[in-house]
């Protein structure tokens, strides 16, 4: 009687290099192998609703010393030039002028949450995270509150063209909310093209520390648009520095910011001019306003922050030196602003 034939098996190790099983490919469901891409495709995470203090740090509060400085050295220059007419001073034009100031930079930077987050530019973000991208609140509520800060920066200044009956700077005030809301808003905003450092340097240095001066004298001297250009070149700093935290990121989101543009190594270097050249100007007018010499003390915050931004190898150390870079630029317009003054 036949034997019945048992079927042969093959084990692993004795199995020919052509027949042995081809690993699997992984999964994606259509999604690139990018974890980037990945992120990017992923549907965005809901936290909400934003708490006070979610709402607070989207004013991003370490950004207010750009908004007090150009006025504090505007106040000052202006303080100069009624000395020289012999006119009073009228405290409350700078303080509609610093109202303007800061709720301009809140509205930007309430706008910029806005904008960023709609076109998925956050989602990339390794900072403090944003209202908008984190989920923390609608679209339409950070709009709001945006255009609430870009109002009441129009009523003030509205005020101040009532008081000076200087009916031109309507326009000047236009082109800033204009400029602070496609900074990141609109189909072409110039921040993704490089120029968020030239009408940070216009608006936020010498528009706001010429106009902080003008509304107040009707005029405006040398010492304010020389400092104003002081102010904007380390607001230039501090953007930079937000940049090179992101670069990065802003390179997945097609996001061309200076920073992109130069590249890191390039874009350190022009951190450090922004941050020293104003000191320039400082010993300058030193010579004739010898308390402008104690400005040179900011250089305590100045310098650290170059060296932390030259070598920073993570977002934390960069984040350090833009704070240092704010604390510098309120020392500088403050104290310039009392040299001019006193």
């Amino acid at each position: 009687m036949a034997r019945p034939k048992t079927p042969r098996t093959q084990s692993a190790e004795s199995a020919r290099p052509d027949q042995a099983a081809k690993p699997s490919k992984p999964r994606t469901n259509g999604r690139s192998g990018n974890p980037a891409k990945v992120a990017a495709g992923a549907p965005r995470a809901q936290r909400g609703p934003a708490t006070f203090r979610d709402w607070v740090g989207g004013a991003r509060l370490r950004t207010l010393p750009l908004a007090i400085a150009p006025v504090a050295l505007g106040t000052g220059a202006a303080v100069v030039l009624l000395g020289y007419l012999d006119e009073p001073f009228h405290p409350w034009r700078a303080v509609l002028a610093l109202v303007v100031a800061l709720a301009l930079q809140i509205g930007v930077n309430y706008a910029n949450d806005y904008s960023d987050g709609v076109r998925g530019t956050d989602e990339h973000r390794v900072g403090p995270a944003r209202l908008v991208g984190s989920g923390a609140a609608t679209p339409k509520q950070v709009l709001t509150v945006a255009l609430a800060f870009f109002g009441l920066a129009a009523l003030a200044g509205l005020a101040l063209v009532v008081i000076t009956q200087q009916w031109w700077l309507l326009a000047v005030g236009a082109a800033a909310i204009v400029a602070a809301w496609f900074y990141t808003g609109g189909k072409r905003p110039y921040g993704y093209y490089g120029l968020g450092e030239l009408f940070v340097f216009v608006f936020f240095g010498l528009v706001a520390t010429a106009g902080s001066t003008y509304v107040q004298a009707l005029d405006v001297n040398l010492e304010s648009w020389t400092g104003g250009a002081g102010v904007g070149l380390i607001a230039c700093a501090v953007l930079m520095a937000n940049n090179l935290r992101d670069v990065d990121q802003d390179r997945l989101a097609r996001k061309r910011t200076l920073a992109v543009l130069v590249g890191p190594f390039v874009g350190r270097i022009l951190f450090a001019v922004f941050m020293l050249a104003p000191f320039a100007i400082t010993v300058f007018w030193a010579l004739l306003y010898p308390p402008a010499w104690l400005v040179l003390f900011a250089l305590l915050a100045a310098l650290p922050a170059c060296v932390i931004v030259g070598w920073a190898r993570t977002p934390r150390e960069l984040i350090i030196g833009l704070q240092l870079a704010s604390v510098t630029a309120l020392a500088y317009g403050v104290g310039m602003g009392l040299a001019f003054a006193f």
